[in-house]
């Protein structure tokens, strides 16, 4: 019975080991087609015959010709604005209009900032030979006039409510 048991213990090991390497056999078979299926997506295709063809397009480095219509809407839009420099007060910073999307100071929204300093549109002036201005917002003057405004109203607050406690 021993004998029988270590037989039965061996075919049956054999069979376990088997089973494994034909299990492993399978996993290699699917991955070898897995790579050959992904090298195949990559290899090069058969060559090509190229025709040229006259372009029907230019390089058009400069641009389309600007038509009579478009040259004198683009002047009566450029009479509207300054056409002066602008200045930013911080820095010296020369608006630029070609740096700035080709749109005009003027049509720059408040929250618009100098592209040198960062310092908001409200501290550019108007540029007039050796004379720099203040803007169409008035610079400063409003924010300091309610800053003092301000430090009034709370020295005012301040020593009311000391003299009703």
């Amino acid at each position: 019975a021993v004998v029988s048991y270590t037989v039965d213990r061996n075919l049956t090991l054999q069979n376990v080991e088997n089973k494994q390497t034909v299990t492993m056999k399978g996993l290699l078979a699917i991955l070898f087609c897995i790579l050959a299926s992904s090298a195949l997506g990559f290899a090069p295709s058969a060559q090509r015959a190229v025709v040229s063809r006259p372009s029907t397009t230019s390089l058009s480095v400069f641009g389309k010709r600007k038509t009579e219509a478009q040259k004198a809407e683009e002047e009566a839009k450029a009479a509207m604005y300054w056409q002066g420099e602008w200045v930013c007060k911080d820095c010296g910073y020369i608006y630029n209009r070609a740096e700035c999307a080709n749109m005009y100071f003027e049509e720059q929204g408040a929250g618009f900032r100098c592209p040198q300093c960062s310092g908001p549109r409200r501290r550019y002036a108007k540029k007039v030979g050796d004379r720099v201005g203040t803007t169409l917002d008035g610079g400063d003057a409003p924010i300091l006039i309610f800053s003092f405004g301000g430090l009034a109203a709370t020295i005012a607050f301040g020593v009311w409510a000391v003299q009703n406690l």
